[in-house]
């Protein structure tokens, strides 16, 4: 059993296993490598060869316990044909929807458009770097994708203020998301990934009122699909102030909290594994700091089953030696 599965399922507490959201990407020198010569995200996304050697990179340099696959929450809507692009200093643009092909779309079209993202899995996940580590794969929750394909962009911190004005339109788009997002999940543990953690950036835009019908539904259906595929399934839903009500309802493995929480009330509200807390910037800062950082956090969960991540994606600016320190440092507590 590897670490992780050892928190999980086990809730042991003597281990501290550790994996970082974004540890393949823009902070490693030989990830920009690859990306000088390939400046359309999407088809980088889509190259199996790419895709898988960027996923093992962190693992080649780090004592990571698990790999993430290397691909993005949008291959869904560009799964469903949607225009994505990637624009520099503007993030995502997404084209106009469609409602009337979209509703038309069906689940072979979709496979085989992002089929190379399952083919990069299933090869990451028999690479010999991955013996007693986890495979992770993942997608956007259908609240934060409806953002991306309503918003058509970033929302940063506000939503178009006709956002809600289409209600039949926003139910259609969930209803489409949710098979969509079962048949993304399927193929993702059918081609090895035994994790899913499942992604809401932008949970924190909306009022207390509009979580149940938003976030807590729409991840429950997902979150009891992947457990009915026998994998274990981590919810991150960002910038909530209520974890303890989310985990009631939406029950997932292991609870992913971001750096605006405080630890010390989540270690005693909730029983479930947790994951992640510790705030990016602080990588940017001097080891002694990042070490006085992230000893807190163990401490507040040393008798707590824990999983050592960050509360967001490491930055593009982190020197990778700060990471090699932090992992060691998580490693020999």
């Amino acid at each position: 059993m590897t670490p992780i599965n050892r928190i999980i399922t086990n809730k042991e507490t003597k281990i501290n296993p550790i994996w970082i959201m974004r540890q393949a990407g823009r902070y490693l020198p030989e990830f920009r490598k690859i990306r000088a010569d390939n400046k359309d995200f999407i088809k980088l996304c889509l190259d199996v060869d790419l895709s898988s050697k960027i996923t093992l990179q962190p693992l080649k340099r780090f004592e990571m316990d698990a790999a993430i696959i290397f691909s993005d929450i949008l291959m869904l809507p560009y799964g469903l044909n949607q225009k994505v692009e990637f624009k520099k200093n503007l993030g995502p643009i997404l084209e106009e929807l469609d409602i009337s092909k979209l509703s038309s779309y069906d689940e072979v079209d979709f496979v085989e458009r992002i089929y190379p993202v399952y083919k990069a899995i299933n090869k990451v996940s028999k690479d010999n770097l991955l013996k007693d580590k986890n495979m992770i794969g993942f997608v956007g929750a259908p609240w934060t994708l409806l953002v991306y394909i309503l918003n058509r962009q970033s929302p940063k911190r506000n939503l178009k203020k006709d956002f809600f004005s289409d209600q039949f339109l926003i139910n259609r788009i969930l209803d489409i998301l949710d098979k969509f997002l079962k048949i993304h999940i399927k193929n993702q543990v059918e081609n090895g990934a035994n994790i899913i953690q499942i992604f809401d950036s932008w949970a924190g835009l909306l009022d207390e009122k509009d979580l149940p019908n938003y976030v807590f539904i729409p991840t429950l259906n997902l979150v009891n699909y992947v457990k009915s595929l026998g994998v274990p399934v981590i919810c991150f839903p960002r910038g909530i102030s209520n974890y303890k009500n989310f985990c009631e309802i939406v029950n997932p493995d292991v609870i992913s909290i971001d750096y605006d929480v405080d630890p010390t009330k989540v270690v005693k509200e909730l029983d479930i594994p947790i994951q992640g807390g510790l705030d990016p910037k602080i990588l940017l800062t001097e080891k002694e700091n990042l070490k006085k950082e992230a000893e807190k956090y163990l401490n507040i969960f040393k008798d707590h089953p824990y999983i050592f991540n960050l509360g967001h994606g490491v930055l593009p600016e982190t020197n990778p030696d700060m990471v090699e320190y932090l992992v060691k440092t998580v490693k020999n507590f």
